[in-house]
């Protein structure tokens, strides 16, 4: 089969012909339909070789959607040709996290070589993927594939992040999206859909900004050395009760914490590398500051309930599985509106 390879440290992805993978016992194999490009690839992909904690070479996308081609031995609950969702971080699912349905804090999954496709584990930037348990696949139930591939991420970590503040997103509460882009324009429509509060959208193009609008923002402002100040001027002084930075950059973190109101939530999520200090007369009082990851299972499920209901949708551009390494070429030079999809059965 054709897979998307990051294959040797420091160099392009490239489309290579590997092995057609077959399931083992408790696995599921899906043919996939569609395959989500994120940020977090581009990052994995400029790590030195030093800091990569897994070896290569690696078949990206870690998010997935697919249909069920074939059962590995004492699978249940599943049948050939459902439709299917992957659940992204992969735990043991039976530590203390785990078993609260928290995944993505596993406490064992380092320990135990657990890691997510795409990010450690084959991904879904190929023509068939093995899932290591069918309790990470969500049944689609009607929706669009491609529509809903990025939602297994850039629809559930938002989510995530959103949840986690929502007794603060109260009406004549203010909610700043830093980062309008795969995950960001999501996150505008969930805060919209989930909440009564403004939400103001920050990012570095009129273009970027235009699409923030077009989902929902009812403030744009430009990202830049005065945003702080222009968010502060917003609240009449007051600021945002919650900051959301999908950018995560050393600027971007200094300006989530400068526009922050008193007992407000400062969430990064982007991996910018961006950090945010702590302590009296750092931050405004009592504010908080987090770096989640991902979403549980049943976030998940709760993500897809609002697609069905109409809340979300997610702009994409589509490349077929030849084209994937022109998307990640799109992606880092921040040509694509949304998130982009590829269809390696397409």
């Amino acid at each position: 089969m054709k897979a998307l390879q990051y294959r040797t440290v420091g160099a392009a992805p490239e489309v290579v012909t590997v092995p057609d993978p077959e399931p083992g016992p408790g696995q599921v194999l899906l043919k996939v339909t569609a395959a989500g490009v994120c940020h977090s690839d581009i990052a994995v992909m400029s790590w030195p070789a030093e800091q990569l904690p897994f070896p290569l070479p690696l078949t990206l996308g870690h998010e997935g959607v697919g249909t069920v081609a074939a059962l590995g031995d004492g699978v249940t609950g599943l049948a050939e040709g459902d439709a299917v969702a992957v659940y992204g971080p992969w735990g043991c699912g039976n530590c203390f996290m785990c078993a609260q349905g928290k995944e993505n804090y596993c406490l064992r999954a380092a320990e135990l070589g657990i890691r997510p496709p795409g990010l450690g584990a084959p991904g879904a930037i190929a023509e068939y993927m093995l899932v290591d348990s069918a309790r990470h696949l969500v049944p689609l139930g009607g929706l669009d594939p491609v529509k809903t591939v990025p939602l297994t991420d850039a629809g559930l970590t938002p989510y995530h992040a959103i949840k986690r503040s929502l007794p603060k997103l109260v009406p004549g509460s203010t909610a700043v999206v830093i980062g309008t882009g795969g995950l960001g324009h999501v996150a505008i429509q969930l805060l919209r859909a989930m909440t009564a509060a403004r939400v103001v959208a920050l990012d570095v193009t009129e273009e970027k900004l235009a699409l923030a609008r077009t989902v929902g923002a009812h403030e744009t402002v430009l990202s830049d050395a005065s945003a702080a100040a222009t968010v502060r001027d917003l609240t009449d002084g007051r600021g945002a009760e919650v900051v959301l930075d999908f950018v995560g950059a050393p600027p971007t973190t200094a300006s989530a914490g400068a526009m922050a109101a008193v007992e407000g939530d400062v969430t990064i999520v982007g991996l910018g590398g961006g950090t945010l200090p702590v302590g009296f007369g750092a931050l405004p009082y009592e504010v908080s500051v987090a770096s989640p990851y991902w979403g549980t299972r049943a976030e998940l499920i709760e993500v897809l309930d609002l697609a069905r209901a109409g809340a979300v949708d997610v702009h994409v551009e589509t490349y077929g599985l030849d084209e994937a390494p022109e998307a990640y070429e799109r992606l880092h030079a921040g040509r694509i509106a949304g998130r982009a999809v590829i269809l390696p059965n397409g």
